[in-house]
Order: C-alpha cells, then structure tokens, then sequence
C-alpha cells in the first residue's frame, strides 16, 4: 500500500513571507526519511499511510509552539501497489507530452 501525501503548512499570523516556518516544516519532513518532493505551493511525500500521517501531525506541532494560527492543507492519495509513485506519475505524463 502506497501513500502520497501533498502538504501544505503555514503560520497564518507571521506576515506575509513564511519561508522560514516552511523551512522548519520541510526540515520535520526530511527527518522523516520518506521520499518527498518539494513544490512551489506544498510538499509531496510517499510512505505508508501511518507514517505519512505522523508526519502531517509532527508538521503542525512544528509550527504550533510558536504560531497563534496555523493553516494546513493535506490531499491523500492511497492506493494499493508499488512504492515510487511520486516519480512515476509524472513520468507518465511526461511520457504523453513527448509522444504527442
């Protein structure tokens, strides 16, 4: 069983650039040792779903300790299979647009 997990994670009262409680976020998620992709609007990662999950909570706890409001997003895809999902899927697609 395969979980990608696109995260997003960020205080809602520390003005307008955020980059820093990003950062301490993604550091939770590097720690984690799962595959994860970073992206210009949340972070992929791939595991199974107990990890994945714990991973969702230990990154609001991240933030929690020192933000009054914290706004996350988190989509869910499980899906029985293979591991390398995350990479796959996109190859696909890219694999359409050449052959076009």
């Amino acid at each position: 069983m395969s979980v990608l997990a696109e995260i997003a994670v960020f205080p809602m009262d520390k003005g307008a650039s955020v980059s820093q409680w990003v950062a301490r976020v993604l550091s939770v998620i590097q720690e984690s040792g799962l595959p994860y992709q970073l992206g210009p609007m949340g972070t992929t990662v791939e595991g199974g779903r107990a990890e994945v999950m714990q991973v969702a909570d230990r990154c609001l706890a991240a933030l929690e300790a020192d933000c009054d409001r914290v706004y996350m997003t988190l989509k869910v895809d499980l899906r029985k299979g293979p591991v390398g999902r995350m990479a796959g899927k996109v190859a696909s697609v890219e694999a359409r647009l050449a052959g076009s």
